[in-house]
């Protein structure tokens, strides 16, 4: 196949086949051979340090930490420059050359964790060849890319968790072990299902790691209106999700004059309790992520990128555009944090400082923070209105946003739901609906918000809880339906987590994954009843026969 590049890890592949000339979200086709090689020698170090696992041996933090960085670094619309992906490439082959030496039996390592190599010009040859469509057998790379972009989304939780001190050794060692038998030509089909549904139980693992590191540095999510108008002070807007970034920002901007906003996903931080002690931190501004070309224009002062989603910026605005940890884009600053872990972000603020005050978009006001701590101090409210049918059934309609107009299935779908329904939702798919006027039910709101993808462990929660609560045998007896969209890797993790936890009839839109063989298709179809969208008359029927 005579392709400029192949990718199909994001919802909107060309075509739902793959992106073969330039990606959909901005790829070109050398970023995305070298993303290709990152990943490929990421498997290799994964191969050396699950060996020196199996003989007795130790890998250090540091080593599990780059493994996951790299992972995330990969997610769709994270990082646009290229020579961060070659620094890492290179970095990538010296720590694992280095850990090579120790490995007793080297007859346990894989090609992957041998080849070596110094100069660019070789690993643009060696990534032409080390790509998705190397694997020949459609199947097995289904299943090997299925895999590798769980890890890819699980990799988003488990560095945040880092960020803000907190690791887990067990699931790092599992990561590497899975992306490590991606490589392993002698796996079944079977047993890379096996290994597939085994990521889903550590992607519990890794959301619970997160959740405990979130909530134990800024306190449980409660619920919270927030202002998505502006004030007539100079402002900063940010983006992603890294909430470290955002308190070292705030902490930096106190008694500057300065506003702080949120803009897409890092919209639930104003749940938080310890971030309302913040005089400046003022509101939302603006979208889910694929907007920001006219919302990032329009804000006037200047953005910063904590992780994904970043759209290549225009021009316009391009100078105001920073980034900063697993973001990137050629032509943007990029800010390092010390060897102390702290971040100057004075540049910003400085600029912020000469830049207009906002440009009002809208106006008023947003409701959310239904995590699971907050939702279940509700448990006695929810289970009445439940009990007493006013509460008929919950939609859980978590996941991620984007551009295709077929996604406003998820606005009309919302909107027509019966009014003793209740929408489960995080991540930025709520942008879709979450300023409608749906009302509440006996005081609750037909919207709760978890909060950002990275929160859909709260939605397991609060399904766990309902099933004790009402006990009841099967998860599936709940009258709780799910409706997900899907964009990016975080959204594959968060289906094989549910899939983990017994979770059946899943359907996911706007399309099913690209990457999903027929045949894979048909296992998930047939043991878990996952299915795709059609249009709202039929759907709503079917959801609620």
């Amino acid at each position: 196949m005579d392709n400029k590049m192949f990718c199909f890890q994001c919802q909107e592949t060309a075509g739902c086949v793959g992106c073969t000339s330039f990606g959909v979200c901005g790829k070109s086709p050398e970023l995305a051979k070298i993303q290709d090689l990152l990943i490929y020698v990421t498997k290799g170090l994964s191969n050396v340090t699950t060996t020196l696992r199996e003989e007795g041996k130790s890998v250090s933090k540091e080593v599990n930490n780059y493994i996951t960085l790299n992972l995330f670094t990969t997610i769709t619309n994270a990082n646009f420059d290229d020579e961060i992906f070659y620094k890492r490439v290179a970095e990538t082959l010296a720590i694992k050359n280095k850990l090579v030496a120790e490995v007793s039996d080297q007859s346990k390592l894989h090609s992957a964790a041998l080849w070596n190599a110094d100069t660019k010009e070789e690993f643009d040859k060696k990534a032409i060849t080390v790509g998705v469509l190397a694997t020949e057998n459609e199947d097995v790379r289904s299943l090997r890319e299925l895999i590798t972009y769980g890890l890819k989304g699980l990799s988003a939780y488990v560095k945040h968790a880092n960020e803000l001190g907190h690791d887990n050794e067990e699931v790092n060692a599992f990561m590497q072990k899975a992306l490590a038998k991606t490589l392993d030509d002698s796996l079944t089909a079977d047993e890379l299902v096996a290994l597939t549904l085994e990521t889903g139980k550590v992607g519990v693992d890794g959301m619970a790691l997160l959740d405990t590191a979130n909530t134990s540095s800024y306190g449980n999510p409660e619920i919270t209106k927030v202002n998505i108008g502006v004030g007539n002070k100079p402002g900063i807007l940010i983006s992603g999700h890294d909430l470290k970034d955002l308190e070292q920002l705030l902490e930096q901007t106190k008694g500057t004059g300065v506003d702080v906003y949120t803009h897409s996903e890092m919209l639930p931080a104003h749940y938080y309790p310890e971030f309302k002690k913040y005089d400046n931190f003022v509101g939302n501004y603006g979208n889910a992520w694929w907007k920001q070309k006219e919302e990032f224009e329009s804000f006037n002062g200047p953005i910063l990128m904590t992780t994904n989603c970043i759209v290549p910026p225009k021009d316009t605005y391009k100078n105001r555009l920073f980034t900063t940890g697993t973001s990137g884009m050629t032509g943007c600053t990029h800010i390092e944090k010390d060897e102390n872990g702290k971040k100057d972000f004075s540049a910003i603020i400085e600029m912020a400082k000469s830049c207009p005050a906002p440009t009002q978009i809208e106006e008023g006001e947003i409701i959310g923070g239904f995590a699971h701590n907050q939702v279940l101090a509700l448990a006695d409210q929810v289970v009445e209105a439940v009990k007493t049918g006013a509460i008929k059934k919950f939609f859980v309609m978590a996941g991620c946003d984007g551009r295709q107009k077929s996604r406003s299935y998820y606005t009309d779908f919302a909107a027509a739901l019966p009014k003793d329904t209740v929408i489960l939702t995080a991540g930025c798919a709520k942008y879709k609906y979450n300023k409608l006027e749906l009302g509440d039910i006996n005081g609750i709101p037909r919207v709760l918000d978890a909060g950002q993808c990275n929160d859909s462990y709260s939605l397991a929660l609060i399904a766990l809880k309902l099933q004790e609560v009402f006990g009841l045998e099967d998860i599936n007896e709940l009258p709780i339906a799910f409706n997900i969209a899907w964009y990016e890797q975080k959204a594959v993790i968060v289906l094989l987590s549910l899939l983990h936890l017994g979770v059946k009839n899943i359907h996911l839109g706007p399309t099913l994954p690209a990457f999903l063989s027929p045949n894979v298709v048909k296992v998930l179809v047939d043991n878990f009843g996952i299915g795709g969208i059609t249009n709202v008359e039929d759907d709503m029927k079917m959801f609620l026969q």
